[in-house]
């Protein structure tokens, strides 16, 4: 993937409610100081014209209530952009036969149980959101957003660790930093697109993401999702090796007794089997997800997770080798 980092396009894509509350308060504030300035009925029936003050003031209470509706209007259009990204294009699970991930007990028995839950999303410049137009549309925020809506009681971290450019070996440097030192009850490992680009091997790729997937599980009873390389025509233009990938992370997982989310697969899907435009879901320079793309990869993942809770709480512990959807 490419080493160019996620920009967000303008601050007020990302500004939090908080931010509009702090633009309210100066204009209640002004408004306060005219209303006591103001006189009341019993004074005179024939008040004295406004002082220069209280004219200052009325003119400044009347252009912060512009900012304040301004900001309040840029607020309600990030969250209609991201309320009906899914009413332009479906986000719909592969079509034909599909199986469900494999159970994840860790995260789920945390969910269940009402603990709080610290996920980390380990990868790439598709990790950390290339492509995006803010950050709030990036895979993890979505996933954490979905999550949240789902579990609103519980208290759920979802940490970003991605960095553009980077494959296995730079990933397995900072994976005990990132990664194991932070405790997670899930990762969500991210890996092998960079290695397709750059003509490594894909065996290679495969054995450091073993011995990576065996330190984790030595440090802990953290739950574990790969995802496979993208569906995208830079990485297509790498056929052979991308399928090399694709199917040496396969093994993995099942190597390892952990989850796969076969992100190549879904991608495909959408545009093979549900007739949806590859610029639909990948930016201009054919690799990176758009808003849609992150959107519902984080929508299918999330619903795995989901699932995997209700599975928890029916007493079914679906072994975390059977593969998602269904196989290559």
């Amino acid at each position: 993937m490419s080493s160019l980092r996620p920009f967000c396009l303008t601050a007020w894509l990302a500004a939090p409610a908080a931010a509009v509350l702090l633009l309210l308060a100066p204009a209640a504030h002004a408004q306060t100081q005219a209303a006591q300035a103001a006189p009341t009925p019993a004074q005179s029936s024939d008040p004295a014209p406004a002082s220069p003050s209280q004219t200052t003031i009325a003119a400044r209470s009347q252009e912060q209530r512009g900012v304040t509706s301004r900001a309040i209007d840029k607020v309600k259009e990030v969250a209609k952009s991201a309320a009906d990204i899914f009413s332009r294009v479906p986000c719909l699970p592969p079509k034909g036969g599909s199986k469900a991930m494999g159970s994840l007990p860790h995260v789920a028995g945390k969910l269940v149980a009402g603990k709080p839950v610290v996920i980390v999303a380990f990868g790439s410049s598709s990790t950390a959101g290339f492509g995006a137009s803010s950050p709030e549309f990036n895979y993890p925020n979505r996933l954490a957003a979905q999550l949240r809506r789902h579990y609103p009681t519980a208290d759920i971290t979802v940490v970003n660790a991605g960095v553009g450019g980077e494959d296995a070996p730079e990933m397995m440097k900072r994976l005990q930093t990132q990664v194991i030192d932070v405790h997670p009850d899930l990762v969500i490992w991210q890996v092998g697109t960079n290695a397709v680009l750059r003509n490594l091997d894909p065996g290679d790729t495969a054995k450091m993401v073993e011995d990576g997937i065996g330190r984790i599980q030595a440090a802990g009873d953290a739950d574990i999702v790969l995802v496979d390389p993208q569906y995208s025509p830079a990485v297509n233009q790498r056929k052979e090796s991308a399928g090399k990938m694709v199917n040496l992370l396969g093994k993995v997982a099942e190597l390892r007794h952990v989850g796969i989310f076969p992100r190549f697969e879904v991608m495909r899907d959408w545009h093979e089997n549900q007739a949806i435009p590859v610029e639909s879901f990948v930016i201009a320079d054919g690799l990176h997800m758009n808003d849609w793309g992150y959107a519902c990869f984080a929508q299918l993942l999330g619903d795995d997770i989901i699932r995997s809770v209700g599975q928890i709480k029916l007493g079914v512990n679906v072994p975390a080798d059977v593969q998602t959807y269904r196989p290559m």
